[in-house]
């Protein structure tokens, strides 16, 4: 790696990679992977898992009775987690440096207050749509409120594995919070050793909708202007980044179809956490919302500092 980031909390060298779990095999996914970055990084990896006592009160509170005894099943259940995932984390590499937290916090709480200094925070999505189960609410709560890189660690489709070849795949819309997404997806193409394709859709509108009607943007139109935003949006790092190679993709519309697509042969897409618009209300941008939950490999999603 060349560049250097030393005003940048969670690429310090004790920043540590930090994974959320459940007991669930997409949870399981996302400790293996989690493992084999740090791995490669020479990180540290904290295994974490958030009890939410306040919400198992809330339900067995007034039952005093039998709430001891509930709550000391929770924590039990809770250590034997941490415990299968270190040494789960272990059988990717014996000497990986792991610390396990069982704390009583809400899950998402806990996750994105450590997402604050960890050098990434890692989640299992489950399926095509994750947010039935307990994680997948709290992945979409966290890739949406994230102080840091937030990966979603999907799959490559059934056979519960993540792709370690193919390029990193930035999907750079020119919003306002574009450049941190910028920055990470060149990082990590440099850590992994690979390209980067910077892709970028000129409208989210489904433009072969109005094809042939007066005033219709042309495929050349859209391509001049969609290679004169990335050129901005890349410009100063490729010279950061002199190992990266960068291929540019512009598409006339649909961008979460076209990322979808990539996703297919990628190792990791790399989004940021809103749309064009950049409203702070919103959770997440659509197409960082729809990747989250249905694209074939990880997501990365960035959060500016």
């Amino acid at each position: 790696m060349t560049a250097q980031h030393h005003d940048d909390p969670h690429r310090l060298a004790s920043a540590e990679i930090v994974v959320g779990i459940d007991g669930s095999e997409a949870a399981d996914l996302a400790v293996r992977w989690a493992a084999e970055t740090a791995s490669q990084r020479g990180r540290g990896l904290r295994i974490v898992h958030g009890l939410d006592l306040a919400a198992a009160g809330a339900v067995y509170g007034i039952y005093d009775v039998i709430m001891p005894p509930v709550i000391d099943a929770i924590r039990r259940e809770g250590a034997d987690l941490v415990r299968t995932a270190r040494r789960l984390a272990h059988r990717v590499d014996p000497t990986l440096t792991v610390e396990t937290e069982v704390s009583e916090a809400n899950p998402a709480h806990l996750l994105i207050e450590l997402s604050e200094t960890a050098h990434l925070v890692a989640i299992g999505a489950q399926g095509e749509g994750g947010t039935l189960s307990h994680l997948g609410s709290t992945l979409l709560a966290v890739a949406s409120h994230g102080r840091g890189p937030v990966v979603a660690v999907r799959d490559t489709g059934t056979e519960q594995q993540t792709r370690r070849i193919g390029p990193v795949v930035l999907g750079a819309d020119a919003g306002p919070v574009s450049s941190a997404a910028v920055a990470a997806a060149f990082a990590e193409s440099s850590e992994r050793n690979t390209q980067l394709v910077a892709v970028h859709a000129w409208s989210d509108l489904y433009y072969d909708r109005f094809a042939g009607l007066p005033y219709t943007i042309t495929d050349h139109d859209a391509e001049t202007a969609g290679q004169a935003i990335l050129a901005e949006q890349l410009a100063g790092w490729q010279e950061k980044y002199p190992d990266v190679q960068v291929i540019r993709k512009v598409y006339l519309s649909r961008p979460r179809r076209a990322l979808l697509e990539w996703s297919r042969s990628a190792q990791l897409v790399v989004v940021g956490s809103r749309g064009r618009g950049g409203f702070r209300g919103l959770l997440l941008g659509s197409t960082s919302n729809t990747l989250v939950q249905t694209a074939n490999c990880p997501v990365m999603v960035v959060h500016p500092q």
